[in-house]
């Protein structure tokens, strides 16, 4: 089925009870996990400890059926497309790549070693070394920097009614960048010749968090194409189906700052301090894809996702490594988790900018699984 044809059928447009109001649930449901891991901290050490190769079972779990509703809505033939027209891949692989990891390095050392470091006195012991914990802080920054996104960035592209065919692609791209980027990008900006990366934790988490989803999204759809009819598809199970995602979304956000609260809440000015870099740099970034990307006279449908997936971070694999080179309870553990904090109410909010800019852009609506409402009649 091509692009084209799939424009005329129906589609939902509009945005659910909880996706209307997602950043508040999302600031609740923040609350709610810092609550729960402070009122019942057994039970938060008792999930958090379900994991293999340091990716969390239960938020692993939360995170397919988070995905699942949006790769079940792809038309996989997009993805093709998307191939044969590389501008917005190439875009974000130059951002995550040349320019994201730099940019992370100046802004974490103006800010973390420079303009607060007296507000960040300290020291602590890792691995028998005492090392300040401004620079340790600085180090959680980069492991940041270096990991692009790879999964929540989908439903970042879906909210924004991007273009999931080409957004996959852009996490497929990235996660195999990853792959052989990490280790070496890591090591040098961190200067740490014995930098051990967690290669399980890349590996199963590109897996778990975007293969399996997919897999499931591609073969469902197929059967359902095929047994049930596009006109069933569309009305009855996308219709229950679409609260799953933003469901599977918020109770993640629990999940993780239950698992990670107390260190937020023992550090609360270094919390701010620490997000202050953090959350210029998210801007940043996604000013530099957006406005390239409207310089490269792409389609809406295409610049949102490219722009977004540069802005957003794969914070699980930078916990995780942080908590393999540097420990639970080190200052660079407490920086990936910062990034945990203000990654989902930044990228909300430049979902909105972006929705909000979309007239800025050559519009091509009939690739987005979510349909723009005010772009509906160009398909009556």
């Amino acid at each position: 089925m091509s692009i084209n044809s799939s424009a005329s059928k129906p589609v939902i447009n509009r945005l659910s009870f909880f996706e209307k109001y997602l950043t508040v649930w999302v600031f609740l449901c923040i609350i709610a996990g810092i609550l729960l891991g402070r009122l019942f901290p057994g039970v938060a050490v008792a999930l958090d400890a379900m994991s293999i190769y340091q990716v969390s079972i239960p938020i692993a779990i939360c995170l397919f059926f988070m995905m699942y509703p949006i790769m079940v809505k792809i038309d996989f033939a997009q993805a093709t497309n998307a191939i044969r027209a590389p501008k917005p891949v190439i875009l974000t692989l130059v951002v995550n790549w040349l320019i994201k990891p730099f940019t992370m390095v100046v802004f974490a050392q103006f800010f973390l070693g420079w303009l607060f470091r007296p507000l960040l006195s300290g020291t602590e012991i890792i691995r028998g070394s005492e090392i300040v914990l401004a620079n340790s802080y600085i180090a959680g920054a980069i492991l940041l920097g270096i990991a692009p996104c790879t999964a929540m960035v989908l439903m970042w592209g879906y909210l924004s009614y991007g273009n999931q065919g080409h957004t996959l692609v852009m996490v497929a791209v990235n996660s195999l960048a990853m792959l052989f980027l990490y280790a070496p990008l890591g090591r040098w900006l961190l200067a740490a010749n014995d930098l051990t990366v967690p290669w399980e934790t890349i590996v199963l988490s590109v897996l778990i968090y975007v293969g399996l989803p997919l897999a499931a999204g591609m073969y469902s759809r197929y059967w359902i194409l095929k047994h049930k009819g596009r006109e069933w598809f569309e009305r009855r199970f996308l219709k229950y189906l679409s609260p799953v995602a933003i469901s599977a979304l918020l109770i993640t956000l629990v999940l993780l700052f239950a698992f990670k609260g107390e260190l937020i809440v023992n550090n609360p000015l270094h919390i701010v301090l620490i997000a202050v870099p953090l959350f210029i740099q998210t801007n940043f970034i996604f000013l530099i894809s957006y406005v390239t990307a409207l310089k490269l006279k792409l389609a809406y449908e295409d610049a949102a996702p490219a722009a977004l997936i540069g802005a957003s971070n794969h914070f699980e694999v930078a916990i995780a490594t942080a908590v393999m080179l540097f420990g639970l309870n080190s200052g660079a553990a407490l920086a990936t988790v910062v990034g945990v904090l203000i990654e989902v109410p930044v990228m909300l909010m430049l979902v909105e900018i972006c929705k909000r800019t979309a007239a800025w852009f050559p519009r091509e609506p009939e690739k987005a699984s979510l349909r723009d409402p005010r772009c509906v009649s160009a398909f009556k």
